[in-house]
């Protein structure tokens, strides 16, 4: 069992900056990839960012690529995503999830997570 507490959301003008945490809990946190997915009201939820178990590889959506950057800190069991250049399309509602399964081509699918957070709102004021 895996429980994620994600954190660092908030209220930010366009352009602005924010850094969200996810911490895991769980001696296994360094096995696992782990992801940030995001949901917009009445939209599906989307991939924004993922990274391997190891961090040596990263895996960005089209939308967020060249602002946003995903890092994990295993030794603090925490996995983090620094946004930059924050656009009102960005407010959303931030999970971050994790999984077992080796990312590739399907880092970006939801199913592949299994445990998920509650989610942290980031808004982002035009």
């Amino acid at each position: 069992q895996v429980q994620l507490v994600e954190s660092g959301g908030g209220l930010v003008q366009a352009g602005g900056s924010l850094r969200l945490s996810c911490a895991a809990s769980g001696r296994t946190f360094s096995s696992y990839a782990m992801g940030w997915f995001r949901q917009a009201p009445g939209k599906e939820r989307e991939p924004v960012a993922a990274i391997s178990w190891n961090g040596y590889s990263t895996y960005y959506a089209d939308s967020v690529k060249g602002r946003f950057t995903i890092s994990r800190d295993n030794a603090e069991n925490t996995v983090y995503l620094q946004m930059n250049s924050l656009k009102p399309e960005d407010t959303a509602v931030y999970y971050c999830a994790t999984t077992t399964a080796y990312l590739n081509t399907n880092w970006g699918i939801p199913g592949r997570y299994a445990y998920w957070g509650q989610g942290t709102q980031v808004t982002v004021s035009s």
